[in-house]
């Protein structure tokens, strides 16, 4: 079975073009997968019955998986049948007609303005390493970058002359997004002063570094968030997507069009962009109810 995954992977990869980190979801998904069918004694993929699948969803529930996850799993499991069913691996697709698991509508955290102020003010920029957790975090509210991107960013993709910053997201979409000033003068003085010496002579394209001149990972910058939240006095987890969520919806909440943020974002449908909405309407909602004479 395993074989016709790589297949399926080579095909993501090469005709889909999907970026690395998607990919090493659908691997893990699958390799579930898979093993769960080896319990099942299926050894090939013709052998696979609809039943496999519902009894798949099943065990991944007993398993306590979040309702997002099982969903996700399923998705991975429909997107490898459609392909063996469309490169004529098997006879038919035995997910075709399976339903979806339903989910709940979760809005994304945000941030406050106050909340979002402290916690950019939290690093220590008298040392390297500060300055370049302001700017990190500064740029990341200032474009809503996924932190995949950010940890991604040369410094040839900052026009500091021209406020742009150019971003390669999901799929290889290339896009532009502004940057505010406070935002331009962080990483300028970061670009300035700290940069070169976490480099201490050695060459580097990528902008963010650790203190071996090596590019930030994600993770890094996830256990930055949680500290820097802490020191701020933000008792809710925040995450580099909790910054992201925040630019959009205060970019909303300040009149901003919905079609600009999701060029912004990188959002390949604007219906990924409408979730924000719902939280401006909150907002809207809480000031009719605490103005109105008759709310």
């Amino acid at each position: 079975m395993e074989q016709y995954v790589e297949l399926f992977l080579d095909y993501l990869r090469i005709e889909r073009g999907l970026a690395v980190n998607t990919l090493t979801a659908y691997r893990a998904d699958l390799a579930r997968w898979v093993r769960f069918l080896a319990r099942q004694g299926v050894q090939s993929p013709g052998d696979i019955k609809r039943g496999h699948i519902t009894a798949f969803l099943e065990q991944l529930r007993r398993d306590g998986q979040q309702p997002a996850t099982v969903a996700r799993r399923l998705a991975a499991v429909r997107a490898f049948l459609k392909f063996l069913a469309a490169e004529r691996l098997v006879a038919t697709n035995p997910a075709e007609e399976l339903g979806s698991p339903r989910l709940a509508h979760r809005l994304p955290h945000v941030l406050g303005l106050e909340e979002v102020q402290r916690l950019l003010e939290a690093p220590d920029t008298g040392s390297p390493l500060g300055l370049r957790d302001r700017a990190l975090l500064e740029l990341l509210y200032a474009t809503g970058l996924r932190v995949s991107e950010a940890v991604s960013l040369r410094v040839g993709d900052l026009d500091m002359a021209a406020g742009l910053l150019r971003c390669l997201g999901k799929g290889g979409r290339e896009r532009l997004v502004p940057v505010g000033d406070e935002a331009l003068r962080v990483t300028g003085a970061y670009l300035r002063q700290a940069r070169p010496r976490l480099l201490k002579g050695r060459p580097s394209r990528y902008l963010f570094l650790n203190r071996r001149g090596q590019p930030l990972t994600r993770q890094t910058v996830w256990k930055l968030l949680k500290r820097y939240a802490k020191r701020a006095g933000i008792d809710r987890q925040v995450t580099p997507h909790t910054l992201r969520h925040s630019f959009a919806t205060h970019l909303l909440e300040n009149g901003a069009d919905l079609r600009a943020v999701q060029e912004m974002l990188g959002h390949a449908d604007i219906v990924t962009t409408q979730i924000y909405t719902h939280l401006t309407t909150r907002g809207l909602r809480a000031v009719y109810d605490r103005t109105h004479p008759r709310a």
